[in-house]
């Protein structure tokens, strides 16, 4: 595996790949990997010629209290997970390599999608994702990127602007990964104590009692009370539980597929989940 610090680098490596007509993947990551991470890579590993994954802690994306600077950094150890599962190059640029010396006058907004859910709870997050994400699919240049199904609403900016700029890739959404009692990936996981992390898995078995009342016929509203209910009385403070169509749509029934969504935080750790409930006419 290959390992890139510069654009300039980074494009003398693809560029044999590029001429030969190769299809190239890409994993965008903030580093920290773990099993979710290396998941998409190998889903990468199975459509592509070559796989590229990069590191890089995106400054604009964090809000003025959020943990940019305690954010891991662990790339040495993401280096040898990532030559582990068939990675080809590593690119982990630098701030500066990235957004240079100068001030960034360019934002790209994603009306709608990006406002609610983690949009209102982290003004100005999905914007930073988005300025990030295009700088990297232009840099990369891949035919194919991943993404997890965790990060739903991300998943979907991201579409959605790959759409509306006409970027030539595809976006792949790869399911969540768990942990045997339920509990999503990720790596703010780590920060969680010993007893947060006993508590934690309450967020998946709440998804999946409410799938179960869902369809047993119980109303929409009533399950998402329940959800927060439950998630209180196990000790978390609940930023939101949310029901959507699987295109973000508000819904109040459960008359089509939704999308069941959750953010609460134990402790100072926030924590995401989302569960996609099948209508069953």
């Amino acid at each position: 595996m290959k390992t890139e610090t510069t654009i300039q680098g980074l494009s003398a490596s693809l560029s044999p790949a590029r001429s030969a007509r190769k299809i190239i993947g890409f994993v965008p990551t903030m580093g920290n990997l773990h099993e979710g991470h290396l998941n998409l890579v190998r889903e990468a590993c199975q459509l592509c010629d070559m796989v590229v994954v990069s590191i890089f802690v995106n400054p604009i994306q964090f809000g003025p209290n959020e943990d940019f600077e305690n954010y891991p950094r662990t790339l040495e150890q993401d280096s040898r997970a990532l030559a582990d599962v068939g990675c080809d190059v590593l690119f982990a640029p630098t701030v500066e390599q990235m957004y240079g010396n100068q001030p960034n006058f360019t934002n790209i907004h994603v009306s709608e999608i990006s406002e609610d859910l983690c949009g209102l709870q982290r003004p100005g997050h999905f914007d930073g994702v988005a300025v990030v994400v295009t700088k990297l699919f232009n840099i990369v240049q891949p035919n194919f990127a991943f993404f997890g199904q965790k990060d739903y609403q991300q998943l979907a900016v991201i579409r959605q602007f790959v759409r509306d700029l006409n970027i030539p890739l595809e976006v792949i959404g790869v399911p969540i990964t768990r942990a045997e009692d339920g509990l999503a990936l990720s790596s703010r996981n780590g920060y969680l104590s010993e007893e947060q992390r006993q508590s934690a898995p309450t967020i998946f078995s709440s998804l999946k009692a409410a799938e179960a009342q869902l369809h047993s016929g119980r109303d929409l509203l009533a399950v998402l009370d329940t959800i927060r209910q439950t998630l209180t009385q196990s000790g978390f403070v609940v930023d939101y539980v949310e029901a959507r169509s699987p295109d973000l749509q508000k819904i109040s029934e459960f008359n089509q597929d939704v999308v069941l969504f959750i953010a609460a935080k134990l402790g100072n750790t926030r924590l995401i989940d989302n569960l996609h409930v099948k209508h069953t006419a």
